[in-house]
């Protein structure tokens, strides 16, 4: 009987006859004899088949067919074509590697350190070869180098900036310290290093992964806009930014909590672009989580450490901070140190500790009345300051533009106060019981009150015409002096020595250029005068000041700038967008009265003269002469000469004016051309006339200018203003320029 030799009934038979005496043999089928002999054959290695014999094929009338997986294979490897690189003319090595898996092989930088006009950040430390037999080249250092798409286009300057950025932010020039304060003077590309800096963080380290996750920048919310177009520029849709400058709470809030919980090392939008204000208001989503950087834009908003946008800033967890400020000193040396502080907290100490080691000493050898010992100890002092911080401020002025940009020349004019603001202004001073008040010592909201309408009444008596009307302290009986039929309804120049001054500049600009023209001021009445003027004089005109939205401000910033745009004047609020913006569209900007801060002043007049500009540019500073707006100029002279000491290290500045002279604000000079230029004791004229300085300008005693000419239309060189001298037989002016120019005779 046949039995089945399947391994299951095998098992199943031996489970079966363990109990048996006997076990039985295995079976095995019978073999025939041929098979027999073939077995035989085979074992004993002989075989006598002819080699030339071919086996015989069964005979079938079933037609042949191909094996279905062979031909499909066959049709695959057809129809397959080689993985090829998707970039034209593309020569690097393709390898075996495939994705996701790691590379094997010694780690190398994102870009070729080795390449012409390369920007390195970081070289390795040279090893030997039998160090480099040592190392774990899984964790060897690699070099950090600029995108070539951002170093092409870096100035020698810029270049420079980077470089000492990456340096600060990444702990390596001051040891546990992540922060900088960027204090490069307005126009020399500031936000263009910033955005460098970031790519760099953002793609690259030393360790072969990016540094950072994400970044964020806070900036004046007339300028987040602009940030983004800057970011869109100079990384081409590289990387997707993320601006906020306007929606519900609920909206920003969903946008903020969906940018802090993004993580990985490709996160979609790693920069986030908000305003100041925004950033107060939602700071405590943006408080739940941390961030690689933050870049605080026009930085000098922090410059009082008790207000709430520092304290939401300061508590935000971020080890690397950048403070981006042309002027870093606006005021006084507490404020310096607020800004030093929030950067790197703790290098200078507390503020109790600045104030006694650093500021009193400082300010004291500063005065113009003090002693010998008290100006030694305050340069000493100021040394050790400047050695301090200069290791995380880097500070560029503007006069390396002087090789990229056209001349600048920048003109005071001080003009006369016509009879009716003189009058005005003298029955002001008789009346107001503030004067009193202040030569005590005492300033009182009444003062402030005082201050504000003198400088009202010098831009012209239209803006206190109603305090007339409601006969205001200090203006009882004013409206008797005021033409008869007079209205505020339509502006009229003649009644004020500035606003005469401005229709003649602008007359003539209109009439024998097609310049263009930025009016600053710091009043919106002002604006509105302006915009009274303009329509009388049928000049087209565009308006910016707190009340536009930010989104339009953008697009006429951008209409403007247009060469083919028909707009001959931007009036500008320097309050609302006197930080950042970019108006190169014009070359002549009028600067129609002073702030006290002269930050305020330095910003808005850097307006125009920045990178794109191609057209010689013309400032004009706007004083009544013998006025409070002179005092004003004067004390914004005295700051600046702190800011020049402590930030540019000038060791010359000349100490024009005692501390106690900066107290005369009531008081009205009807006898001078030029109370100020008085006052800065010039030594270059005789008799009213200028005399010519030495080429190498060793008598420069004004840091107010490097060129100026009194009261004589041969100095001038600006063919408007000679124009409008020749026009205005109603007023004087004296009138301080400077140029930025090389070559200059």
């Amino acid at each position: 009987q046949r039995r089945s030799l399947a391994p299951s009934q095998l098992a199943k038979r031996k489970a079966g006859d363990e109990d048996d005496e006997e076990e039985e043999e295995d079976w095995h089928p019978p073999t025939s004899r041929k098979r027999q002999k073939a077995a035989s054959e085979t074992e004993s290695g002989e075989c006598y088949r002819s080699p030339f014999r071919k086996p015989l094929a069964q005979l079938t009338n079933r037609p042949h067919c191909l094996d279905s997986s062979q031909h499909e294979a066959f049709i695959r490897s057809i129809l397959s074509k080689p993985f090829k690189v998707p970039i034209p003319n593309y020569k690097g090595p393709l390898g075996l590697r495939s994705l996701g898996v790691k590379r094997a092989g010694v780690r190398s930088p994102l870009h070729d350190p080795f390449e012409e006009g390369a920007l390195v950040l970081y070289e390795p430390p040279v090893l030997s070869a039998h160090d480099q037999l040592k190392i774990d080249k899984d964790k060897a250092p690699v070099h950090v180098v600029v995108d070539p798409v951002l170093s092409r286009v870096l100035r020698p300057h810029q270049r420079e900036g980077v470089k000492f950025l990456w340096d600060c932010v990444t702990s390596r020039r001051i040891p546990g310290s992540h922060g900088c304060i960027m204090a490069d003077e307005m126009g020399l590309g500031k936000t263009l290093q910033c955005i460098t800096l970031m790519w760099t963080l953002l793609r690259q380290s030393p360790d072969c992964k990016p540094e950072i996750e994400k970044a964020v920048v806070v900036s004046p919310s007339s300028l987040v806009r602009n940030w983004y177009n800057e970011v869109e520029k100079w990384l081409g849709g590289r990387i997707q930014p993320l601006a906020i400058d306007g929606g519900s709470k609920e909206e920003i809030d969903r946008k903020l909590v969906g940018f802090m919980n993004q993580r990985g090392l490709r996160v979609p939008s790693p920069i986030l672009i908000i305003s100041y204000e925004t950033f107060r208001l939602h700071a405590e989503v943006l408080q739940k989580g941390s961030v690689g950087l933050v870049i605080c834009d026009e930085g000098h908003r922090l410059k009082n450490s008790e207000n709430q946008t520092y304290q939401a800033l300061n508590s935000l967890n971020t080890p690397r901070r950048v403070l981006i400020s042309g002027t870093p000193i606006q005021n006084d040396l507490l404020e310096y140190f607020s800004l030093v502080h929030f950067v790197n907290s703790g290098i200078l100490g507390t503020a109790q500790e600045f104030k006694r080691h650093f500021e009193m000493p400082i300010l004291k050898g500063r005065d113009a009345d003090a002693s010998e010992a008290d100006r030694h100890k305050g340069e000493e002092r100021l040394k050790e300051l400047i050695s301090i911080v200069n290791r995380c401020l880097i500070r560029r002025t503007s006069d390396i533009l002087s090789k990229y940009l056209p001349v600048k020349i920048e003109q005071v004019v001080c003009c006369r106060l016509t009879p009716l603001q003189s009058e005005l202004y003298k029955n002001f001073l008789k009346q107001a019981k503030p004067v009193e008040e202040l030569k005590e010592g005492k300033i009182s909201v009444s003062s402030l009150s005082s201050i504000t309408s003198l400088k009202k009444l010098c831009n012209h008596p239209a803006l206190i015409y109603d305090k007339c009307v409601e006969e205001e302290e200090g203006f009882m009986g004013a409206l008797d002096l005021f033409p008869a039929g007079y209205s505020t309804k339509s502006v009229e120049p003649q009644l004020s020595g500035k606003m005469l001054v401005l229709d003649y500049i602008l007359a003539v600009t209109k009439s024998t250029s097609n310049d263009k023209v930025v009016l600053v001021s710091n009043y919106t009445q002002t604006l509105d005068l302006f915009e009274k003027l303009c329509r009388n004089r049928r000049y087209l005109y565009v308006r910016l000041d707190g009340t536009m939205s930010i989104k339009k401000r953008a697009k006429i910033v951008e209409r403007f700038n247009s060469p083919s745009s028909p707009e001959f004047i931007f009036m500008l609020s320097s309050k609302a967008g006197g930080c950042g913006l970019n108006l190169i569209g014009a070359n002549r900007l009028v600067m129609f009265d002073p702030d006290w801060n002269p930050a305020n002043d330095e910003q808005a007049m850097a307006r125009v003269w920045r990178d794109g500009q191609k057209k010689m540019c013309y400032i004009y500073r706007l004083l009544s002469t013998g006025t409070i707006e002179e005092k004003i100029f004067q004390r914004q002279t005295h700051k600046k000469a702190l800011s020049s000491c402590v930030v540019d290290e000038e060791q010359d500045v000349e100490r024009h004016f005692s501390l106690g002279e900066l107290k005369e604000l009531f008081t009205l000079n009807e006898t001078t051309t030029s109370d100020t230029h008085d006052k800065i004791k010039c030594r270059r004229c005789v008799n009213g006339h200028q005399v010519r300085p030495p080429p190498d300008g060793s008598d420069c005693t004004s840091d107010v200018s490097q060129w100026h000419h009194c009261a004589d239309k041969r100095g001038l060189q600006d063919s408007v203003l000679k124009a409008a001298w020749d026009a205005a037989v109603t007023f004087t002016f004296h009138h301080h320029s400077h140029e930025e120019q090389r070559g200059i005779p």
